[in-house]
């Protein structure tokens, strides 16, 4: 799952962050971060091995090296998390090892056929998981927040995907309704990997539902607000198939 976002969106409620305020003291709160953080890291190992697969199929030197250079950034964002589980005290690999089969099937389910499949999955797919993982880091510190946004930046995928379908769909019209089916299949599954991640982990899912915050007082989302949180994150997968000249 790589840091593929869309550029920004209206009304996005990702954007005021420290509206909630969790108690870091408790043990289930550190549970839930250890989490966090070792899905986003086994998120961005994954993209770096694809990525740089993907630059074996690129169709021009240029290309393999754009996708070469992004693989590197996804890789840095990797080491970024392992050294924070780390201080944390937690092992990087048992963090990421309850998240690997979640996200091991969704790339199995999803394996792109061509070249430019394999650029929609990254931007739209994995798209969604970045959506998915701002939302979280709503509930968490302003560190581990500022670590979060740090990893989820985009390291010029976006544009570089948007740019390159555009052009295939301006060169060949009928490779945009066979890339809209592609988009919609990926927003299926990719939102039930996210509902999968969020149902399997009892701290993250608490964290994600405002459970873990300091105090009653304090507004948190609740079972209402996952809802509206998926509703959301459908609306920016159409944002971004809009953005790709694609229909959702």
């Amino acid at each position: 799952m790589p840091a593929v976002p869309a550029t920004s969106h209206p009304q996005d409620a990702t954007s005021h962050p420290g509206d909630v305020e969790p108690d870091t003291e408790r043990p289930d709160y550190t549970t839930a971060v250890v989490d966090l953080l070792g899905a986003l890291a086994y998120g961005e190992i994954t993209a770096f091995t694809r990525m740089a697969e993907d630059a074996e199929l690129a169709p021009t030197l240029l290309d393999k090296v754009k996708l070469g250079r992004m693989a590197v950034t996804e890789f840095g964002h990797f080491e970024l998390l392992v050294d924070r589980l780390e201080q944390l005290g937690a092992d990087p690999e048992a963090a990421m090892t309850p998240f690997a089969a979640a996200v091991d099937a969704f790339h199995e389910r999803t394996a792109p056929s061509t070249w430019l499949e394999g650029l929609v999955k990254a931007y739209v797919g994995d798209g969604i998981a970045t959506d998915f993982y701002r939302e979280v880091s709503r509930y968490v510190d302003e560190e581990t927040r500022a670590l979060v946004e740090t990893v989820l930046q985009d390291a010029g995928h976006a544009d570089f995907v948007v740019t390159t379908v555009r052009s295939a769909i301006e060169a060949d019209p009928r490779v945009a309704g066979r890339l809209a089916l592609w988009g919609r299949r990926l927003v299926g599954e990719a939102l039930s990997q996210a509902q999968r991640v969020a149902a399997d982990r009892e701290a993250l899912a608490a964290l994600l539902v405002g459970g873990l915050a300091g105090a009653p007082t304090v507004a948190g989302a609740d079972l209402a607000e996952v809802g509206r949180m998926f509703t959301r994150l459908t609306e920016r997968h159409t944002h971004r198939m809009r953005r790709l000249g694609l229909t959702a």
